[in-house]
């Protein structure tokens, strides 16, 4: 493989476009790249985006089935005139969907269908009826979603999925309260507006972030609504070779010891790194909370805990502080769906915070919720989000729409009845051998780890140049270009598209490569650029030292 083609992007600037969030250096990058394409017909590869390229089938056409029941019991209440229908009724309605399975039995997705109306009534204890009556409805979309913040016999569901992706089967006593949400990222919107309204977080409070991180996570708590004060705790733990762990030392995770710091933030495991916390970390977290912090707010995204075996996730490590965030579009490839939930233990530290707020504070927050309920002081914090999430004023309307849940119950029902976890020793295996390409086309060891989800990679170049080539090579490198001079060059002259790791505040010349959303022979074809932009350096560094 041959360098090919100009560069157009210099050194200054370089360094204006490193300020730009990573996602809108990227739409830079694409042009680049696209340009590059243009001149040498080669095709742009983008390993920038974490959207995964895989869709899992079987949920999905279990839904579409779904609609046609749906559909038939419409017209069946109400059939006067072509083209409308009526809303599905309840009574009996478990048997006609039983006869509806059996005249419809060869078609995709009945039979986890079936499975899954079953699961619900002989695992779950749910009444027939009131079961599939809440699928058919829901899946027809007819009406506002009641309850609001999730649907009964849908929350259990999801909850039982969580269980036992999120706390390997151990829930604290009392369970979950859960609220559906437009994905995880409205999610996230949603706890700080409500954790600010409502006086767990104030503005310019001190809050812990775990970095690197995803970079809209650095952006949201600097934004002039909350000014937070962030104090970042660092995963700068390295082996003795001098090769990152994306772990975590003592001496950063102590740092949530001190009580002015107000809320952990993180993502499990993390973006880029996609690195799970140690067993040891979480036991740290644990007894910081229990003895020197019993304040702290912890919210966690755990959207990758689902490609690691025996995953734990902070909501169940920490349960009274912890508001869990878990989003399904990566795991079975629907981030067009918007699918998302949070999760906070009913037996939590916040509604203790809010009985504790000042008078005036707790008067405030009265007047703001007292349209809603006659007793607005009893009003839990999971259910102030919802309304939040609305402004109050249009509580009515809020809720996750009835089709998204039910996807989404479909979803979460397809993992609860594959109890060899098939599906995820297939994702696991896609994944490893897209890295088994990259390396290959790298000629160079990642090293593996058993901690890791691998969704994506995020590799230090600067860090590997220093062991492998030497310091003064790394120092030149350093002195004479910017961090993001290698994605640049990929760009540029291979149409290859990679993300800054130093955006996520990872380390300054790290790249994040996403190992789900391309075909496995791209990645080879990554591995051999980034070897030759290696090369490139090094002849380079050879021609200007006269060695």
């Amino acid at each position: 493989m041959t360098v090919t083609g100009p560069r157009h992007t210099g050194r200054d600037r370089q360094r204006e476009l490193e300020g730009l969030s990573p996602f809108e250096l990227k739409n830079t990058l694409i042009g680049l790249a696209d340009a590059q394409h243009e001149r040498t017909a080669k095709a742009m590869i983008n390993a920038g985006r974490g959207n995964p390229n895989w869709v899992a089938t079987t949920p999905r056409e279990a839904f579409f089935l779904l609609g046609a029941f749906g559909m038939e019991e419409s017209r069946r209440t109400w059939d006067e005139w072509d083209g409308l229908g009526g809303m599905p009724r309840a009574d009996g309605i478990a048997g006609r969907f039983d006869d509806f399975i059996g005249r419809n039995g060869d078609r995709p997705g009945a039979d986890m269908l079936k499975a899954a109306v079953a699961y619900g009534v002989d695992r779950l204890g749910f009444d027939a009826d009131a079961w599939v009556h809440e699928l058919a409805d829901s899946v027809v979309g007819d009406q506002y979603p009641v309850p609001d913040r999730m649907l009964t016999h849908i929350e259990k569901v999801v909850h039982e999925y969580l269980v036992r992706e999120m706390c390997a089967g151990s829930p604290p006593e009392g369970g979950y309260d859960l609220f559906a949400t437009e994905g995880g990222t409205a999610a996230m919107c949603y706890i700080f507006d409500s954790a600010v309204t409502n006086g767990l977080l104030n503005p310019g409070d001190r809050i812990a972030i775990m970095t690197p991180i995803f970079t809209p996570y650095l952006e949201i708590p600097r934004l002039e609504r909350y000014h937070f004060d962030v104090v970042e705790v660092r995963a700068d733990m390295r082996t003795e070779e001098g090769v990152h762990t994306w772990q975590y030392p003592d001496s950063e995770i102590d740092k949530l010891a001190d009580p002015s710091v107000k809320a952990l933030f993180c993502v499990n495991p993390s973006n880029p790194p996609s690195v799970k916390l140690s067993d040891p970390t979480l036991d740290r977290i644990a007894r910081i909370v229990s003895e020197d912090n019993p304040g702290l707010v912890v919210i966690t995204d755990d959207v990758y805990g689902t490609f690691v075996d025996g995953f734990r996730s902070l909501m169940s490590i920490v349960p009274r502080n912890t508001i869990g965030v878990y989003s399904f579009s990566k795991y079975f490839g629907c981030t067009g769906w918007r699918l998302g939930v949070i999760a906070v233990a009913r037996d939590n530290v916040f509604e203790e915070r809010l009985a504790a707020l000042p008078d005036e504070f707790r008067d405030r927050l009265h007047e703001r919720y007292s349209s809603i309920t006659l007793e607005p002081e009893k009003l839990r914090f999971i259910d102030r989000m919802v309304a939040d999430s609305r402004q109050v004023a249009l509580n009515h309307t809020s809720g996750l729409s009835l089709p998204q849940q039910t996807q989404m119950a479909l979803f979460a029902l397809s993992s609860l009845l594959d109890e060899r976890q098939r599906y995820r020793r297939i994702c696991q295996a896609i994944i490893a051998r897209r890295k088994h390409a990259l390396v290959k086309g790298l000629g160079l060891p990642i090293p593996q780890d058993d901690e890791a989800a691998d969704y994506y990679l995020e590799l230090d170049l600067l860090s590997w140049a220093e062991r492998h080539l030497g310091r003064d090579f790394a120092e030149w490198m350093t002195r004479n270009y910017e961090p993001v001079d290698p994605i640049f060059r990929l760009a540029e002259q291979g149409s290859v598209v990679l993300l800054n790791g130093g955006g996520f505040d990872g380390p300054q010349w790290s790249i994040r490569i996403s190992l789900a959303n391309l075909e496995m022979s791209a990645y080879e074809q990554i591995g051999k650029w980034l070897r030759e932009i290696g090369r490139e350096y090094q002849a380079e560094f050879a021609e200007q030292s006269g060695s």
